[in-house]
């Protein structure tokens, strides 16, 4: 038997998606303008010159690039090695779950509930369910919000009042941000349990925790974040792999994206540095016949949503050195497919994610270089479990 394993780098889209013109994000590459803005001398704190990233060039992310755009991004010149293509979502979001459940085979094709934009944002039927229900002096925020910028307003009366910080985006979530000490951490993810059962009826994607400490002028989120998301609506790649008796080892958040259906073990870190040991460990020690499934989300969170475009680049040319550490890992007969699983372009406006089509890089001894061209995120899926020897899946056909 084989192994399989699907590293998502989170957000790291290659150019808009046919359809980013209806989610307004239309001109919209997270790689080629941060490749732009390096190759221009705007990307210069901490790093310097063009976007520097050998390894994944070789595997063909910049000739990815081009079938999403037309061009290549600067300083991505390389020859492919690898089979490489541009992944383009079908899902009715450019959310994380949506993104993910489609590349694990289940793709959104119903709408998710949303909140509105003018504060405030939730109906007060559920604030004041979850305030009643789960003995709540009030809450804080109940807008849209970048999840720092709300720590400096609102965390120092949050600790002195005792009321969470609740607060939405763009996307199908409900965030929950407390002070580990002054509320405590199990209080929240209490409070989060609660919220996830009164927005279960409104199709709500997730309810996130989002724990932090430190003091005012000094407040730091921590690693213990806690997604509580709707389960997939349909039996998803680690389903079928579970049940024809492997294992599918969830690195990062990926066993909350999937509500734990279908998880074997959760291996988790503080940061994406830690994720890549983790992931070095999954693929020395997974079996014949185990998914390993990583995301690594610092690109998205710490860099993508703050429009940090040094930060993006920099946690790009962190995460190309370990490439060929993954690669030193695989075992004749191992699949490695690298993809994301949507954009947030951090020159774009706002802070939310870009709808982008991805890369689909694939890694394996003896895989011979192809250029795949647009493919669907089910398509993924479906190349892993061919792999893995699994029956095809409703959606997706295989690539390898």
């Amino acid at each position: 038997m084989a192994r399989a394993f699907l590293f998502v780098m989170d957000s790291v889209g290659i150019g808009g998606a046919p359809d980013a013109a209806a989610y307004g994000d239309a001109g919209s590459d997270t790689l080629g303008h941060i490749a732009e803005a390096c190759a221009a001398g705007r990307a210069e704190d901490g790093r310097s010159g063009p976007l520097r990233l050998p390894n994944l060039d070789r595997l063909g992310l910049g000739a990815a690039a081009q079938i999403a755009t037309g061009r290549r991004p600067p300083g991505l010149s390389a020859a492919p090695q690898a089979l490489f293509g541009a992944g383009v979502e079908t899902s009715r979001g450019k959310d994380t779950p949506s993104g993910h459940w489609e590349l694990a085979g289940a793709p959104v094709d119903f709408d998710w509930g949303y909140f509105g934009a003018t504060p405030p944002i939730f109906p007060a039927a559920v604030t004041d369910a979850l305030i009643a229900e789960a003995g709540l002096p009030g809450i804080l925020g109940n807008k849209r919000a970048s999840g720092t910028d709300i720590l400096v307003e609102l965390g120092p009366e949050h600790v002195r009042s005792g009321k969470p910080i609740c607060y939405g985006s763009a996307d199908s979530v409900f965030q929950i941000a407390a002070h580990e000490q002054a509320f405590g951490l199990e209080r929240l993810y209490r409070v989060c349990a609660i919220a996830r059962r009164l927005l279960d009826p409104l199709m709500i994607g997730r309810v996130i925790a989002r724990p932090f400490t430190g003091a005012e002028g000094a407040f730091q989120r921590t690693p213990n974040r806690r997604d509580y998301a709707i389960p997939p609506h349909l039996p998803t790649l680690c389903d079928r792999v579970t049940a024809a008796g492997g294992r599918t080892i969830a690195i990062g958040k990926i066993g909350d994206i999937f509500a734990h259906r279908g998880i074997s073990e959760v291996r988790k870190a503080p940061s994406d540095a830690g994720l890549i040991e983790r992931a070095v460990e999954t693929l020395g020690d997974a079996r014949d016949g185990d998914f390993g499934f990583a995301n690594f989300v610092e690109f998205d969170s710490l860099y993508g949503h703050r429009r940090d475009v040094s930060g993006y680049a920099r946690a790009l040319e962190a995460f190309d050195a370990a490439v060929p550490r993954f690669e030193a890992a695989l075992r004749p007969g191992d699949l490695l497919i690298l993809t994301a699983d949507h954009g947030n372009d951090p020159t774009w406006a706002g802070a939310d994610h870009t709808r982008e089509m991805v890369p689909i890089l694939c890694a394996g001894p003896g895989l011979k270089p192809r250029a795949l061209g647009r493919r669907g995120f089910s398509d993924v899926a479906a190349t892993l479990a061919a792999h893995l020897g699994l029956p095809p899946g409703p959606h997706g056909e295989s690539f390898a």
